[in-house]
């Protein structure tokens, strides 16, 4: 049986941690961009419209969007090590679901599945960033953190390129048949380099379980909040069937999520231990801006990655391979920049740049047809790349600076959260657009939405004066 391998005595970073953190942290996105070449596949094979495969998005984003919180209360409680293990063995046998799954409604169930299994890995990350952190000294990790942001990132670019080959060469099943291998290797380099639970913080017991006070660990009920859980899921899916299908018969979906957002909010500032503490937006309006930009830049990247894929292959001609060669300089571009800016220490200007680029990729979008030229799509697609790479690294610096210390697995859990309330944001938006298939009209309609959140973040970034004082503090520590 493998025992865990305690910290080298050393003061930098433990180098034996970074291949299970780079690997579960991956799992997430290379699920979120292999699926974008294999839409049309699917929808051909099951005879669904390019509405109904977009449920194929929207059901693994919403829920990642419970699961990171979760996820990231567990890692706050437990310690990284336990919850990493069964998330990504969980991501295995969703991958083997998926390889057989004779409907697409099995194939959608696949996919929430892979949605909770691939939620342990980014909040674990960020734990043992911390925790390794406060063991050296070093107070701003930005070299970890940049190999992070650009692992996630060059997954992102092997995404569609690898979907269009395998869905090629093996069919479209074998997108998720690459969950197997990914989950075998996570779960054996857990076992041997992450490191057991560490002693448990005031008020918890031995394990990191909530404490009593007198001793005695908390029932394991008591331990999650359950109509928290509830309460907040049914916020998002009611919000997500009124926006995929928004008609004035479907309005009480809409007033459903509100309803359903305000029983959330009094729910968790009554609960002992909240799924979702709200508290911590309290007098942090700097965090509450963080996620307001995670949301915003998702929804951008997310209706381009998987609305301006659709329309390369329905609406322009291309093949699933061919969609994901035009799609691989967005992701590149993501990487030259992540790497070129991820050790300088000012953020403002990293996440301003960001803005106004992907204005402009949105308003090129506009006048993207079925004559446009190849060149042009390819140049909308590098343009796309270079915000990718500024705000995803950007927000992610201001989290780790904003966010509480005995708190940051689960700050960490709700930005990607957020980042994934903007991808079904996307996905309703492109199957609302998009109907039964991804034709030009639909691809305009999706670019002014794009345009519209492009704008706002703008203003966001650069009206947001908290920005300018987000400056971390120490040497960058080395991965």
């Amino acid at each position: 049986m493998s025992r865990a391998v305690s910290p080298a005595p050393h003061t930098r970073f433990d180098r034996r941690l970074l291949a299970p953190m780079v690997l579960g942290s991956i799992l997430n996105p290379i699920n979120s961009s292999i699926i974008a070449v294999a839409l049309v596949p699917i929808a051909s094979a099951f005879g669904a419209a390019a509405s109904e495969t977009a449920w194929l998005v929207s059901a693994l984003y919403l829920a990642t969007s419970v699961g990171q919180p979760l996820a990231g209360r567990l890692v706050d409680s437990l310690g990284p090590r336990r919850v990493f293990l069964v998330g990504t063995a969980l991501t295995g046998l969703a991958g083997i679901a998926g390889m057989l799954a004779p409907t697409l409604g099995v194939l959608i169930a696949a996919r929430v599945v892979l949605g909770l299994g691939t939620c342990a890995g980014y909040p674990s990350s960020m734990y043992l960033i911390r925790r390794e952190a406060e063991r050296t000294g070093e107070d701003n990790p930005t070299g970890v953190l940049t190999v992070l942001a650009v692992a996630n990132q060059t997954i992102a670019v092997i995404g569609p390129t690898l979907g269009g080959i395998l869905v090629g060469v093996w069919g479209w099943r074998a997108t998720f048949a690459v969950n197997v291998p990914l989950s075998i290797a996570c779960v054996v380099l857990g076992a041997l380099f992450l490191p057991r639970a560490s002693s448990a913080r005031p008020g918890t017991d031995e394990t990191g379980a909530p404490s009593t006070g007198s001793g005695r660990s908390l029932p394991w009920f008591a331990r999650f909040d359950v109509l928290g859980i509830l309460s907040f899921t049914a916020t998002l899916v009611a919000l997500l069937l009124f926006l995929m299908d928004m008609r004035l018969e479907t309005l009480w979906l809409l007033l459903a999520a509100i309803v359903g957002g305000g029983c959330f909010a009094v729910r968790e500032l009554r609960a002992a231990s909240p799924f979702i503490d709200v508290r911590v937006f309290a007098g942090n309006v700097p965090l509450i801006a963080t996620y307001l930009r995670a949301i915003l830049s998702a929804l951008v990247m997310y209706a381009l990655l998987y609305g301006f894929t659709q329309w390369l292959e329905s609406g322009y001609g291309l093949s699933p391979s061919g969609a994901g060669l035009v799609l691989l300089p967005t992701f590149a571009a993501a990487i030259v920049v992540s790497s070129t800016t991820g050790r300088l220490r000012e953020i403002a200007w990293k996440l301003r740049i960001g803005a106004i680029l992907q204005l402009a990729a949105g308003i090129l979008l506009l006048f993207a047809g079925g004559s446009s030229p190849l060149w042009y799509l390819v140049g909308i697609a590098i343009l796309s790349g270079v915000p990718q790479g500024l705000l995803g690294l950007g927000n992610q610096n201001a989290l780790y600076a904003q966010a509480d210390a005995d708190k940051v697995g689960a700050s960490a859990g709700l930005l990607r959260t957020f980042s994934y309330v903007g991808a079904i944001l996307a996905s309703a938006a492109s199957g609302a657009f998009f109907g039964e298939h991804a034709d030009t009209a639909g691809l305009h309609e999706l670019a002014w939405l794009m345009v519209s959140a492009s704008a706002a973040l703008v203003l966001l970034t650069v009206f947001d004066r908290s920005l300018a004082r987000v400056r971390p503090r120490g040497r960058p520590a080395s991965p």
